[in-house]
């Protein structure tokens, strides 16, 4: 009996189909584990390789390592939107953190904000994608904006902030009840890029940080404010109960993570103009003067 020689299109359109069989298979496993509300063990694997399976056949959004994500490259270009991609940081949190920065557009509850306890973490438990909004600030030559403040030693850097949302904050997390609760809590971390190398600091209560310790507690408190610009290695610590930030990573203090490349970046520009009425019980980015200010010291 003579055999039929299947087409390159053909071979193409059975691998896909494959790809997805695997990938459904996958991707019920997680909705199974969950639905039976179950931490079970291999649940946060069975979902890190199904991100890794939509990766490989190419039906992954962001993080996959292929182009720039097509939100970003339409919002700054392709070449700036590599530059966000690659600066994009890795999220580590503080042990017994289960919160993790969502889409506010998709969740503003507690409950959908929930992940894994440790490993490496790409969505909560609800399926909210680990999420960070994007804004840019370009100082350099020709390429500033009437809106934003690049004068003086702004001029020539270019500055990107990564805005994280959490559904709520609870700074006094070991006290029973909810004390010390409010919802909508926002928080950044911020990159400066210039002739001076790669910079970072990051939002915690009041004020900026770049490392950890005492050395933060009057600008926590807003008593006094500070630049707190500091060497970018790449990790962005958040604490837990009030996600305050540092731009390095403590030792000993960590459980889980998750990698910058896999983080889904969303450029706010676009967004800002069509939610500046959204009411928030915090003063949401746009609205904050270090958002067309990179230099400012509140954060407010």
């Amino acid at each position: 009996m003579a055999l039929r020689r299947r087409s390159g299109a053909q071979d193409g359109q059975a691998t896909v189909e494959w790809v997805g069989l695997v990938l459904l298979v996958a991707l019920l496993a997680v909705a199974l584990a969950t639905a039976a509300g179950a931490r079970l063990p291999g649940t946060a694997m069975a979902r890190t390789i199904a991100e890794r399976i939509a990766c490989a056949a190419g039906l992954g959004a962001t993080g996959c390592g292929g182009p720039p994500d097509p939100g970003l490259a339409a919002a700054y270009g392709s070449e700036l939107a590599a530059l966000v991609r690659r600066q994009a940081p890795t999220l580590s949190y503080e042990e017994g953190m289960r919160a993790v920065p969502v889409d506010f557009r998709t969740c503003r509850e507690d409950a959908c904000s929930m992940g894994d306890e440790s490993g490496e973490v790409l969505a909560s438990l609800a399926g909210e994608p680990v999420t960070l909004f994007v804004h840019v600030i370009d100082c350099r030559p020709g390429e500033t904006t009437a809106r934003d403040d690049c004068s003086g030693e702004r001029a020539g850097r270019l500055y990107l902030q990564f805005w994280a949302y959490y559904p709520g904050s609870q700074s006094l997390r070991s006290l029973p009840g909810d004390v010390g609760h409010h919802p909508d809590d926002w928080e950044s971390l911020q990159i400066r890029l210039g002739p001076g190398g790669r910079e970072a600091r990051a939002s915690s209560h009041h004020g900026y940080n770049h490392g950890g310790g005492a050395a933060n507690w009057l600008s926590d408190a807003g008593v006094s404010e500070r630049p707190a610009w500091g060497q970018w290695a790449g990790r962005y610590y958040v604490s837990g109960g009030s996600h305050a930030g540092h731009a390095w990573e403590p030792a000993g203090r960590l459980a889980r993570r998750t990698p910058g490349a896999l983080v889904r970046l969303i450029p706010f520009e676009e967004i800002a103009r069509r939610w500046d009425r959204a009411r928030f019980a915090v003063t949401p980015p746009w609205l904050k003067r270090v958002y067309h200010d990179p230099e400012y010291t509140g954060t407010d």
